[in-house]
């Protein structure tokens, strides 16, 4: 049985910006890199579809900021809680001197 080749995704690239140049033919690429056609074309309507997602990257990466910084508050009160809560439980517990003391 065959092994399926992976390409990278610079080389998906490439290829694909060949293709839309025109610089190409489609059938002239897949003879090329020797590729299917259905692959080339799978190729091309994926880097079109995600195409925009290049320009809006600076909004998605500030949401992303924010929202690590709001879980990095968020570790830090519980983490607090946490200390507060051994503390507490700590003075309850009972120790050797003061068995059934409270």
């Amino acid at each position: 049985m065959a092994k399926r080749r992976k390409f990278t995704p610079q080389f998906k690239v490439q290829v694909v910006l060949e293709l839309l140049k025109g610089e190409s033919s489609p059938a002239e690429l897949c003879r090329r890199y020797n590729l299917g056609s259905d692959q080339l074309s799978k190729w091309r309507k994926q880097f079109l579809e995600r195409a925009s997602q290049i320009f809006s990257n600076e909004n998605t990466c500030q949401e992303h900021l924010e929202r690590i910084s709001y879980l990095e508050q968020l570790v830090g009160r519980l983490t607090l809680e946490l200390e507060i809560s051994k503390k507490t439980w700590s003075s309850f517990t009972l120790s050797p001197n003061n068995k059934g003391n409270w």
